[in-house]
């Protein structure tokens, strides 16, 4: 008989019981009422802590934090200002252990006090008025830091907002600070900062992922209600997983890239953090649609997602009839941990239930997309990267003539794994080896671009692990670079083919002190982001209110 972290069943509630864990060497843990995973035993009423256990009560959330800041500011129960601050608290007591943010906003407190005189004048309220957001530090802020986890920018300031952070302004969102990242990006652990490591909320011991491990750590730890992160190869979907929150990475075009630091221009995307499905969609509605200043943004029409989440009332028995649900092959044999296996076999069987119809579909140039992905990420790195020369802005070392004044502002300024794919990618792109392998891989993403194609056009959506393993301990894949590549193996071919992609709690595996979550990846056709929300939403509703 499986244990009760093992128990398969879909997390992510919106509505759920207060649970209480073993005790936690982290002391404010993450909310694991957003993660539904337990026995019927554990669904039953708990009685009331005992003061030893007291501060391992985690009191039930709402279905959306952000429509409960809303509704608490509109009925006058609770001012801007009292939200912000119980929000602030929490992060200074948990940030020396979880080191998520690498700069906190000094004006947050100052923001919340022009928001309750806004809702005091009667004034129409955005969509985010109060919502205390974090933003990855390679997203371009007017008013704070962006280094992009680098030395090389550690003193760098914008001079302008990127424009997903200046629309979450316009809907009255306030920005709480900058959360630590991989280097440009550049990692899978957050372990490749070039100023401190993130810590997993769910045992400090574990990465959080990456790279965008700080954007998670904070929603997951309740640092911030919502955050913005950046998605190249899987570095919103994987950290998701490892941190259980939700995790979403728009089709490529549907979030404008202006004031994103460069990575891989053709990969690069600006993606969701959120503690629900809801908040999540309430978040990509706000930063979506067409700027004239990203000449690759879409002029596709954006959807207001969250109205087309139905509530549980309006739900049928099949809410999911008729919904075609591919589960990628190549995505669920060897090299994938059991305990991750089953809790996406368990989400499957319960999609069967409500009226999905579920079958194996194969991708066969799935296993080419890894190779593929790291060879055209590096080669747009060492070209995007060039701009970073200790002359225009950021590091500048001490030098006599022109070329070691650029040789040593890039080698003292960058870290070893930035310097490392700087080399593969002009490697790559040197005359003798550009057909070898740059052009190479641009076909090979033809071919996933393909399959992916073929498979969407006989499924709604498709469905995968997030991540092959669960959460590992920090510097566990520090020296195997190799081991830590393939970790990105269910992720990256999304990115090669511009689709959206949705990561939601599904499950626990054993570690740590509480278990450790596992993520469900949904795959859509591409501006088909509405259809991942919906689908998924319905479904863990569903699961949240079965007894």
């Amino acid at each position: 008989m499986p244990s009760p972290i093992q128990n398969p069943r879909l997390l992510l509630s919106h509505r759920c019981l207060p649970l209480h864990f073993p005790p936690n060497p982290f002391p404010f843990p993450p909310n694991p009422c957003r993660l539904v995973h337990r026995s019927a035993a554990a669904l039953s009423p708990q009685p009331a802590p005992t003061p030893a256990s007291q501060n391992l009560a985690i009191a039930a959330p709402p279905s959306s934090e952000i429509l409960s800041i809303r509704e608490s500011l509109l009925s006058r129960r609770r001012t801007a200002a009292e939200i912000a601050a119980e929000y602030l608290d929490r992060l200074r007591r948990t940030e020396p252990q979880l080191r998520s943010f690498l700069h906190v906003s000094q004006t947050a407190m100052r923001e919340a006090g022009e928001v309750d005189r806004l809702v005091e004048s009667g004034a129409e309220l955005g969509p985010l008025t109060g919502v205390l957001v974090a933003v990855k530090d390679n997203i371009c802020t007017a008013d704070m830091p962006s280094t992009g986890g680098s030395r090389i920018l550690g003193s760098y300031r914008p001079a302008f907002d990127a424009t997903a952070v200046r629309r979450l302004r316009e809907a009255g969102a306030i920005i709480v600070g900058k959360t630590n990242l991989d280097e440009f990006g550049m990692g899978s652990t957050t372990e490749g900062s070039g100023f401190q490591v993130t810590t997993n909320p769910w045992d400090v011991s574990r990465v959080p992922g990456g790279s965008s491990g700080g954007s998670a750590a904070a929603v997951s730890a309740r640092q911030c209600v919502v955050s913005l992160g950046s998605d190249t190869g899987g570095s919103v979907r994987q950290p998701a997983s490892f941190c259980g929150v939700v995790g979403m990475k728009p089709t490529y075009g549907r979030v404008s890239r202006f004031g994103l630091m460069a990575y891989a221009s053709s990969l690069d995307v600006i993606g969701c953090f959120g503690s629900s499905v809801v908040d999540t969609a309430i978040l990509l509605s706000a930063i979506s649609g067409h700027d004239r200043l990203d000449a690759t943004s879409s002029k596709h029409e954006v959807s207001d997602y969250a109205p087309q989440l139905v509530s549980l009332d309006h739900l049928e028995s099949k809410p999911l009839k008729g919904l075609r649900v591919g589960v990628i092959r190549e995505t669920t044999g060897e090299g994938v941990d059991v305990g991750v296996m089953s809790s996406v076999q368990a989400a499957a069987s319960h999609l069967e239930q409500l009226g999905s119809i579920v079958t194996e579909v194969s991708l066969p140039s799935f296993s080419l997309g890894l190779p593929a992905y790291y060879i055209l990420a590096s080669s747009e790195a060492s070209s995007n990267l060039s701009r970073y020369d200790g002359v225009r802005y950021g590091y500048q070392a001490a030098a006599d003539e022109l070329s070691s004044l650029y040789g040593d502002s890039r080698a003292n300024g960058f870290g070893p794994e930035v310097k490392m794919r700087i080399l593969m990618g002009t490697y790559a792109l040197s005359a003798g080896y550009y057909d070898a392998y740059y052009k190479r891989a641009q076909q090979v993403r033809t071919l996933v671009r393909k399959s992916f194609k073929d498979a969407l056009d006989k499924n709604d959506i498709l469905i995968s692990p997030a991540a092959p393993s669960a959460a590992y301990k920090i510097g566990e894949k520090t020296n195997d670079p190799l081991a830590m590549y393939a970790g990105d193996i269910m992720t990256v071919n999304v990115n090669l083919a511009g689709l959206p992609a949705l990561v939601v709690p599904c499950g626990f595996v054993e570690g740590g002190p509480a278990g450790l979550p596992v993520g469900l990846q949904m795959i859509g056709a591409a501006f088909h982001e509405d259809l991942l929300l919906e689908s998924m939403f319905l479904l863990t509703t569903l699961l949240a209110s079965r007894p």
